[in-house]
């Protein structure tokens, strides 16, 4: 006769071994607040001994949770990776699930398909990256269900959800005057998707810092990438046949200054011997490739993980935002790196 199978551990047992109610167990699991620390470490040791694992679907039916959060993008990338990875971290120390989904900006349908979604999974919070964090459909369809959200970087203040962004500007000013300090003038920079806080930002940045500096800001140097591969390939590829090409190229996510590099080693242009790169954010690319490129850290996997740790904290109270409002601020390092280099008074 085969063995009957192992019966799953319950919540009733966890709470019987650490000689405690189920509620206490289901606070320790939840992390919320109302247990001393001695309760606390010998309920999560019970819970690892006797390898308890909660039914999320259980538990989303006898509470008012959904143990699931949504995260709203564009496009992906290496940004949305690093990103992602910082939330799903936050997640998975909380049981809680993550949902990925991507919509296009401007589709007519969008606050329906929004709408719809919401009324399916009744989503315990939902993380807007831009250009979603600003687009109305999708903030009117959240409202309308009550649904918290975090937005990363947005144009807009508004006084109902918290913000978190980091120093776009001061961070695109520094890298500005990097390129300046390494004695470049003529500089050409590739900008970012429209609708995105960090487009504007950091092409304001760079102007400033070339006006406070002295330097004239040639503006036929100044071309679309979108923050994509593709656009910027295409802009890098006209800005370096210019006749006098630029010396540096200051590209404003990773992404783009990758297509720098790869139209650069095409056209027989050397990196950083006849032009300097940088790029924005630090994703895994920039230290992929060689020359591995000059960028700003930006904290991504941070200000996901802290996203997400916002929305499972407030998410068992229902009760609304604390005051003030939690908006932060995240900081950021300049990393120099190979492609990067002083300007040459000839180039071949």
């Amino acid at each position: 006769m085969a063995n009957a199978p192992k019966r799953a551990v319950t919540i009733q047992d966890v709470a019987l071994a650490a000689q405690v109610s189920t509620k206490t167990v289901s606070r320790v699991i939840n992390n919320e607040a109302g247990v001393n620390a001695e309760t606390r470490a010998r309920v999560a040791q019970i819970v690892k001994e006797l390898d308890y694992r909660p039914n999320l679907n259980a538990q989303s039916l006898a509470g008012d949770r959904s143990f699931l959060i949504g995260l709203f993008i564009e496009n992906p990338g290496s940004y949305v990776t690093d990103f992602q990875t910082g939330v799903i971290e936050r997640c998975r120390e909380a049981g809680y699930h993550l949902m990925v989904e991507p919509w296009a900006p401007g589709d007519p349908e969008l606050s329906t398909k929004v709408l719809n979604l919401l009324r399916q999974l009744r989503l315990d919070g939902v993380i807007l990256l831009p250009p979603h964090c600003d687009d109305p459909p999708i903030l009117d369809a959240l409202e309308k269900e009550g649904v918290p959200i975090i937005r990363i970087a947005p144009i807009n203040n508004r006084a109902d959800s918290p913000v978190i962004r980091a120093h776009d500007y001061v961070a695109s000013r520094l890298m500005t005057a990097h390129l300046l300090n390494l004695g470049h003038r003529n500089i050409g920079f590739i900008k970012g998707a429209p609708g995105h806080s960090a487009t504007a930002n950091r092409l304001q940045a760079f102007i400033d810092e070339m006006t406070q500096q002295g330097v004239s800001v040639n503006h036929d140097l100044i071309f679309p990438g979108d923050f994509t591969f593709d656009r910027a390939e295409i802009s890098a590829r006209e800005m370096l046949s210019l006749p006098d090409r630029p010396t540096a190229i200051f590209a404003s996510n990773d992404e783009m200054a990758l297509a720098v590099l790869a139209v650069a080693e095409r056209m027989g242009i050397r990196v950083p011997e006849d032009l300097s790169v940088t790029g924005f954010d630090d994703t895994p690319v920039s230290r992929m490739v060689w020359p591995q490129i000059t960028t700003v850290r930006q904290p991504v996997k941070e200000i996901g993980w802290t996203a997400a740790d916002l929305l499972i904290s407030l998410s068992p109270r229902r009760k609304g935002w604390p005051d003030p409002m939690p908006n932060k601020l995240l900081d950021f390092e300049i990393i120099v790196r190979e492609s990067t280099g002083p300007v040459r008074g000839e180039r071949n």
